[in-house]
This record gives structure tokens, sequence and C-alpha cells, in this order.
């Protein structure tokens, strides 16, 4: 009697990590020109593959355990209005966790471009912190509480507000006025999360980036280094590259709620 739940719930999981993955597959191929126009005219996909190989396991997470936090907290009395924000904060949070040793592999190796003779690869790079560093928060776990605030104030606002506003929007039976319904919520989604949550971003990319002066340690903590940040540079140091950011993603948060919710109607139908 238990295998038949059992299987459904794998069924229903598999098709959230599908549904997830596709979003993250089709947001970084149509939004990556956006990261290469900045520099070059062409070659708009060269390095495609590694956000690709990145990004698509890291919003399958995002939208399966979403999905499961919404789950958990049916069983609690909460309206739904805050069952969305606190499951967008747990998925944040928990999507947190599983990147932030991969963020600090990028931003070293980003930061590190022109110190080393050889660019070392991903793996080397990642072995080169662990021997050196450890796995704590100095090591490969570095800037953690910046990273889980960045992933879990920018989820909860942006599955927040998304589920929220579609559900008091009336929905269109004209399917491409109902497309643009949802694509309109998604984009306000985006970058209503994008402005609020980056000064953590910024937090973040001091703590893991290069410190200013070598071999010193000036920005540890998450507020502390936002405290810094604001007392010496002043409150527009803690939005600086917001603007790209918006364009990244807000029309990105859209593309990604949208592939989401039709893939997954679509494997609901046919798988």
């Amino acid at each position: 009697m238990s295998a038949q739940p059992h299987a459904g719930f794998a069924s229903e999981a598999a098709r959230q990590i599908v549904a997830g993955g596709s979003a993250g597959l089709v947001e970084i191929s149509l939004m990556h020109p956006l990261d290469v126009v900045k520099t070059r005219l062409f070659g708009f996909y060269k390095g495609i593959l590694p956000p690709i190989l990145a990004e698509t396991p890291k919003r399958a997470v995002k939208f399966f355990t979403f999905e499961q936090y919404k789950k958990l907290l049916g069983y609690v009395s909460l309206s739904p209005a805050v069952t969305f924000a606190l499951a967008g904060l747990g998925s944040g949070l928990t999507e947190a966790i599983v990147v932030n040793p991969f963020e600090v592999v990028k931003v070293g190796l980003q930061a590190n471009r022109n110190t080393f003779t050889e660019q070392p690869s991903t793996l080397s790079y990642a072995r080169h912190i662990i021997k050196n560093q450890g796995f704590g928060l100095q090591g490969l776990n570095k800037g953690l509480s910046a990273t889980l605030g960045r992933h879990g104030v920018f989820n909860m606002v942006y599955f927040g507000f998304y589920y929220n506003v579609k559900n008091m929007i009336p929905v269109n039976k004209d399917p491409t006025l109902e497309f643009l319904r949802r694509f309109g919520i998604g984009l306000l989604s985006g970058t209503f999360a994008s402005v609020i949550n980056i000064p953590f971003d910024v937090a973040k990319s001091r703590i893991q980036g290069p410190q200013p002066v070598p071999g010193e340690i000036k920005y540890r903590t998450c507020f502390k280094t936002m405290a810094t940040i604001y007392q010496e540079e002043g409150i527009l140091a803690l939005y600086k590259g917001l603007l790209p950011k918006i364009m990244r993603l807000g029309p990105g948060g859209a593309v990604m709620l949208l592939v989401y919710e039709y893939s997954y109607s679509w494997l609901q139908e046919n798988w």
C-alpha cells in the first residue's frame, strides 16, 4: 500500500526537477547574450556551457525545494501570502547552501584572472582552496552568510510577490493575454527581488573577492560588511550594479517562472 504514494511523490518530484531545470536552461540560453554584449558584439553564446551546467541544476533545486516547503507549510495555519513568502525564503536558503562553494570558486577565478600565469581549471582551483583554507567559512564556504541573505531574500520576494499577485489578478481566457499577464507579474517579481537583495550581493562579492590589503581580511560577515561599505562609501555603494542586474534578472526571472509553469503543466498531462 505504501509503494503507490511513494511512486506518486517520485513522479511529482521528477516533474518539478525537470521543469525547474528546463526553466534554468531556457533562461540562460535567452539571457546569456546580455552578459556578453558588454564586451563584444559577436559570439553572444561563447562560454555558455559552464553557466548552463551550473544554472540548470541550481534552478532545479530552487523550484523543487520551493514546492516542498510550500507543501510542508500547508500543514500549518498560515495565510497563502505568508506561505508563498516563507516557502521562497526556505528555497533560497537551501539553494544558497548548495551553490556557495561554487560561487567561492567562481569569484576567486574571476578575481585572480590576471594573477595566474596559466588559468587553473575550476576543479584544480577548488582543490587549492580546500588545501589552503579548508571547507569552512574562510575556505570553500567563505561568504555563506551573505549568500544565504542574497538567495533567501531574493526567493522570498520573487516567489512571494509572483504567486500572491498572480492569484489577485484574474486569469485571462485568451492564451496570449494570459501569457502576457504572467510575464508582466514575473518581470516585476524579478525586478523587485533584485532591488531588495542587491546589498547582500554586494557584500557577498566583497567577502568572497580579493581584500583591499593583501593578507588582511577586511570583509568577514554579511551585515558587518554592509555597515562598513555604508560608512566608508555611502548608501549608493550598496546598490552598485543594480541596473545591469535588473536588466538580467527582471526578464530572466519572468522567463524562468513561465517556463517552469508551462513545462510543469505539460509534464503533468503527458508524463
